[in-house]
């Protein structure tokens, strides 16, 4: 068993702990508007504070693969300074056994920083969507390894209906064929395969000309209108995952199609994270 099917095994069994429910889309509304102020997740992609292209910073203090990342691990600090330095949105991991992650981080995040917040974790459940929400998620990641194309239909399906922004996961070209059947407005290429953990950023620049192929359309990153402003044109967002650790690795990444990156570690590990974000994004 790879550690992808033991994490999804976990889930299975945290799950079936929750209080047993059928979620509609009103649910899923019902709890957003619950939530009060709403954090607009795309929006905040699409028009990067700082730097040439989007962040989204990762809190995350340990990953099956590397181990602990952060011994020092205080997520609302880090959360701010991501903040300050000019982070698009955040990532918050919140599965606890093997990424020692916690809702309650997405919790204290959400009462400290203004950016739209994404629940990093393994969604297997309609039940795990509401638990986003309720604990402070503006969007989910939803990874199309793990689940079925019905699965993935009635998730994504229920989260827009909803208003909740959804990150659709893929690792090769088989998994971006079913996502684009949903049509995300978000799709993230992880660098890393979850069920070896070995990463490739050929991994994005390959899915990326597969995208344009597929859609006859160059990559958003490369539409400009006459002011310089990016165009909405491109269906769906590339965010590139996971590898990332130089100003090299965006630029490589950027030239593929690349609108956005998501990082984590590279950053925890840093130390300044404020020096480490713009020698990233610039």
């Amino acid at each position: 068993m790879n550690i992808l099917d033991k994490i999804v095994e976990e889930k299975k069994r945290e799950v079936a702990k929750l209080p047993a429910r059928l979620i509609a889309a009103g649910d899923l509304r019902d709890a957003l508007l619950e939530q009060g102020e709403r954090r607009d997740f795309l929006a905040a992609l699409r028009k990067p504070g700082q730097g040439d292209l989007a962040l989204i910073a990762e809190v995350k203090k340990a990953s099956p693969s590397a181990g602990v990342i952060c011994k020092d691990f205080d997520p609302v600090r880090i959360a701010r300074e991501y903040e300050a330095a000019g982070a698009s949105c955040l990532s918050v991991l919140t599965d606890g056994k093997f990424f020692q992650g916690s809702l309650d981080h997405l919790r204290q995040i959400r009462e400290a920083v203004k950016l739209p917040l994404l629940r990093k974790d393994f969604i297997i459940d309609e039940r795990q969507m509401l638990e986003a929400i309720e604990w402070g998620a503006d969007a989910i990641l939803l990874i199309v390894a793990i689940l079925t194309d019905e699965q993935l239909q009635k998730f994504h399906s229920l989260a827009i209906e909803a208003g909740l922004a959804v990150l659709v996961e893929v690792h090769d070209e088989a998994e971006l064929d079913r996502a684009l059947k949903i049509s995300p407005a978000l799709i993230g290429v992880n660098n890393r395969d979850l069920k070896t953990f070995k990463v490739d950023l050929a991994t994005t620049e390959r899915l990326a000309n597969k995208l344009n192929r597929r859609t006859g359309i160059a990559p958003v990153s490369n539409l400009e209108n006459k002011n310089g402003d990016r165009r909405d044109a491109c269906p769906a967002l590339l965010v590139a995952e996971s590898g990332i650790h130089t100003r090299a690795d965006v630029k490589r990444l950027k030239e593929s199609g690349a609108h956005a990156i998501l990082v984590g570690e590279s950053l925890m590990r840093g130390g300044d994270i404020r020096a480490k974000v713009r020698e990233l994004i610039g």
